[in-house]
This record gives structure tokens, sequence and C-alpha cells, in this order.
């Protein structure tokens, strides 16, 4: 018998983040995913009239095609993977993978290779679609996570498919609030990081992009940072796992990278000229994930973090930084990780990772449960 959180989960992604139409075509990225939930989705887009394609991957097989690839195997890839993806109106991608590690011995010229060429699928993907990605449950996420598989999987599931048109309404004063913002200013343990986000603009992240979602995130004009930021949290890149990095600014640039595998770290932020610049700035507080577990799609969310990213920018909230990377690193500044403040034009808006102002104070985990 199908768990029939499959077929929750399956509607809320068609109905909900995709917004899928009748006549409509979207394409289904499965990897590491049961052969039984892929089959939910697709009746879930045939359902309402639209037309499922479907790709079914796995990590291991994608290692080994990295593992050896080179500039005229990558742009075949890219140029098949842009034709279909130019094919659909919508995309959404479920990511499992039975060894986080799984690209750890990839080579990083490889890696970077590769990443660079398909740089324009991923383009086209994210400014064209409708597009979600998330993960899918399994025993090595709940491993990361420190819990057990059934005590994961419950959690993934009501995570997943929380009352997000609710947390939507919550983040409009926040949206607002960073689109009328110039200068930002963070302050935690080992952190001290000034930048403007004049005109930028802010974007809600209510579900329809990421599952699990409850982000609001801007970018920083690209030459304004400086200062250094100390992230508290792994991080995994690559299929390599990073702690204690600290990132030195002058002017918007990475002038100094440091922390556990530093080679590689500084390997990364090589790839091109704009791995050294940000290209995001968010504050996460979805209320159902209070830890991190090494998986960006859940770490960026958590309760009282904030995350920067070195690389691309989204068009939606653009600096004009373009890269083949895009590397989120948190920064949670909840009292028991340190504590912390984030200042909007001199305004303390968020303190110790509790948001302080009346209208901000529904985004705080007591009033979104």
């Amino acid at each position: 018998m199908t768990d029939p959180r499959y077929s929750k989960l399956a509607n809320l992604l068609i109905n909900y983040s995709a917004s899928l139409k009748k006549g409509e075509r979207v394409l289904l990225d499965m990897i590491d995913v049961p052969d039984e939930f892929t089959v939910e989705m697709m009746r879930a887009v045939r359902a309402i009239g639209a037309i499922p394609l479907v790709e079914v991957r796995h990590s291991r097989i994608t290692r080994e095609i990295v593992r050896a690839t080179d500039q005229a195997h990558a742009s075949l890839v890219r140029d098949v993977e842009l034709f279909r993806m130019r094919k659909v109106q919508a995309y959404i991608a479920i990511r499992g993978s039975h060894n986080a590690n799984e690209s750890s011995d990839v080579a990083s010229d490889k890696m970077a290779l590769y990443s660079k060429a398909l740089r324009p699928v991923l383009n086209y993907r994210v400014n064209k679609t409708r597009w979600c990605v998330l993960r899918w449950p399994t025993p090595s996420m709940a491993q990361a996570a420190g819990m057990s598989t059934e005590a994961f999987e419950n959690f993934y599931f009501d995570v997943c498919t929380m009352d997000y048109g609710r947390m939507a309404k919550a983040m409009v004063p926040l949206r607002d609030r960073m689109s009328r913002a110039d200068r930002v200013h963070i302050t935690a343990p080992g952190t001290d990081l000034k930048f403007s986000i004049k005109g930028i603009g802010a974007i809600l992240c209510e579900g329809a992009r990421n599952i699990p979602d409850g982000e609001v995130f801007s970018c920083p004009l690209k030459n304004s940072v400086n200062g250094h930021i100390q992230f508290n949290t792994p991080t995994l890149y690559s299929g390599t796992r990073f702690e204690n990095i600290r990132l030195e600014f002058k002017n918007g640039k990475i002038i100094k990278a440091t922390g556990s595998n530093e080679k590689r770290l500084n390997e990364i932020l090589d790839t091109d000229a704009g791995a050294r610049y940000i290209g995001e700035f968010s504050l996460g507080f979805n209320p159902y994930i209070m830890s991190p577990m090494c998986d960006i799609l859940f770490d960026e969310k958590i309760a009282g973090s904030l995350h920067f990213t070195p690389g691309q920018a989204y068009e939606v909230a653009d600096n004009g930084n373009r890269s083949a990377v895009h590397w989120d690193m948190v920064l949670i500044q909840r009292p028991e990780w340190g504590g912390g403040e984030v200042r909007l034009d001199d305004e303390v808006i968020r303190r110790d990772g509790v948001f302080v102002p009346k209208d901000l104070q529904p985004l705080n985990p007591e009033n979104l449960k």
C-alpha cells in the first residue's frame, strides 16, 4: 500500500507550488526517489489534465557522469537538457541521496567544468519556468539530523505539508521592510558585516520554489559588502562537508576564506570571478526547523537564521553577479548558538533570532505553528 502522505505531498507540489494548469507540461526530475512516489506525482499531474515528462536519476550514476567529464561531453549534456527544459512550463525536482558525500572524490576541476557548462540550463529553469525543489527523506538524511529513520520521515512530511498560505501572509511586512531598506548590519560572535540592499527588492519564499520553505531574500549591492562573517553551521557543497567557514570582505569581494578543508573551499571560490562576490542575503524562520542537518534546503530555513551566498544572484533580486557557484552558508543567531542582531537602517529587526518590531512578530516560531 502506498503511504497516503505521498498523495498529500504530490498534490501540494502540483496544485500549490507549481500551480500547474490543464495542458501545461512539467518536468519531474526524480533522484533516488521511490517509484511509488514518482507514480503519485505523475497521477497528480494527469489528474488536472497536465502532461508529465519524467527523468529518473541516481546520485551514484551522476557521480560517474561528472567524474570523467570533458568539455565536449558537458556541452552535449547542456544542449540536450536545455532543449528539454525549453519544452516545459514547470519543473519539479525531488532529490534523494543514499550518500550525501557521493561526489566528494570528484576532482574540483571536473566539478567546475560541469557546473559552468550546465549553468545555462539552471538559468533557464530558474528564470523561465515555475520550479520547485525539495529533498526526499532517506536514512542518510535521518543520520545527518541525528534522528531515527521513522522520526525523520514524520518530521519531513509535517514540515513539507505545513500551511504555507498562512506563513505567506506573515512574510509580507518583512518583505516590505527589506524592499525599502538601504543599510544592513549583521553582528554575532565572530561577525561584524555591513552592506547595502538599496533598490534590490525582496522576495517571499512561501512554498512555491522550495519545500520546506520559510525565508525572505534580497541581495547586497555587489561592491558594498565589508567586514567579516563566521558561519556556525556545517555546510555541504559538491559532496564535501565544510565547518567553521569564515569569510572576510573588502568592497564586496571575499579576500580571505578559512575553515575546514580550506584548499577545497578556496578552489570552489575560485571557480570563476563571481564566486567571490555575494548573490543572496536571506532571513530564515521556518518554525519546525530548529537544527542544522547539513542539507541546505532545510538549513537555510532554520528559525532564527540567516544565509549569505557566494556566487550567482537571482534575476528577481539581482545585483548583476554571475557565477557557476551559488553556495548558501548559514548563520544561526538564537541564544544557544551565540545570539546576534540584524539591523536595517540602524533599526534592530531581529535580536537573538527573535523578530522585534510588532509587525514582524507573527514570524516568530510560537506564532507560526
